[in-house]
């Protein structure tokens, strides 16, 4: 079967308008997008519900597959994220798989950048097909992180390959005290390319620990990952985590949404520019926003001992 690069770039656009660069909506396209207050979740691999005000629950999908990740998948998780990043009646966010695990991983028998590498096609236009393909499974998971509202995973026995590149991209990682992770890539022939090589060793902060884990694959528990500071709860099962997981939505949810998102923002920029250029970037940043209404209300709630609410963002 033949693959052609223009086929693989329009396929990977997925839901995007015309003069939008490629997985990041246009300046038009999120205004019109945050004027509705109906924004819809309608996806073949996500299951997305509001367990909350202001919560958004993004359940992985496919419990029979073990919530593997096909084609479709990497589409709808940049169309679902690029959506709750402009969506007023989302302030947080909670990614969790459904079934049996969190996610196997992969999916190898509907994958088609691997379909692309069996293809008959020049070496030199396979590589090229092959780079996009790449890119666009990589943005899948960046859209999590480029995701302005903070994402919370909640995670259930396996966490395999590319779930640890996913949930690598989130805010906070709870998990259930059967859960296992495993960066696989290693036994399967090849580098993990979908960010654990490049955000995990930021998050555990253990280079030496970090290399064992890619050079061996071997699964590590959820007391290791605790431990190592890649999640930062452990609970019995999976309805308690739910519960605590929707416990903490709720209380990111009640701040301001101007603060919570300026602050994911900034921790962004942060971790891959140096310390002065963070400041800077936080100084001009807060110039505009600390004129917001937010922090009038917010002091004010201190002072009287009454809750603030804050509008819509």
């Amino acid at each position: 079967m033949m693959f052609s690069l223009a086929r693989l770039i329009s396929k990977s656009a997925g839901s995007t308008v015309a003069g939008e660069a490629k997985h990041v909506p246009s300046k038009l396209s999120l205004m019109a997008r945050a004027m509705s207050s109906q924004v819809t979740y309608e996806f073949e691999t996500l299951n997305v519900t509001s367990p909350e005000e202001y919560v958004k629950h993004v359940e992985l999908n496919r419990p029979k597959k073990m919530n593997a990740m096909n084609t479709a998948f990497w589409t709808e998780m940049i169309d679902c994220f690029n959506k709750l990043a402009v969506d007023p009646e989302c302030r947080v966010v909670i990614l969790s798989g459904a079934g049996k695990m969190f996610t196997a991983g992969l999916d190898f028998n509907d994958n088609e950048v691997m379909l692309i590498q069996m293809s008959d096609l020049d070496v030199s236009r396979k590589a090229v097909a092959v780079k996009e393909g790449l890119r666009h499974l990589q943005n899948s998971f960046t859209s999590i992180e480029r995701c302005n509202k903070p994402v919370i995973t909640a995670m259930h026995q396996g966490c395999i390959g590319a779930g640890v590149d996913m949930s690598a991209a989130a805010d906070i990682r709870y998990c259930t005290d059967d859960a296992w992770f495993q960066i696989k890539e290693i036994e399967l022939g090849l580098a993990a390319d979908l960010g654990t090589l490049q955000r995990f060793p930021k998050i555990i902060g253990n280079d030496s620990l970090c290399r064992e884990l890619v050079y061996t694959a071997r699964k590590f528990t959820a007391e290791e990952a605790k431990d190592m500071g890649f999640v930062s709860r452990i609970f019995p099962d999976k309805e308690a985590m739910m519960a605590a997981t929707v416990e903490l939505a709720q209380t990111i949810a009640s701040k301001s949404p101007v603060a919570i998102q300026g602050s994911k923002i900034n921790m962004v920029y942060s971790r891959d520019h140096s310390v002065p250029e963070g400041l800077e970037y936080m100084a001009t940043y807060n110039s505009a926003m600390l004129q917001s209404e937010d922090t009038m209300k917010a002091v004010m709630g201190l002072m009287t001992k009454e809750t603030p609410v804050f509008a819509k963002l």
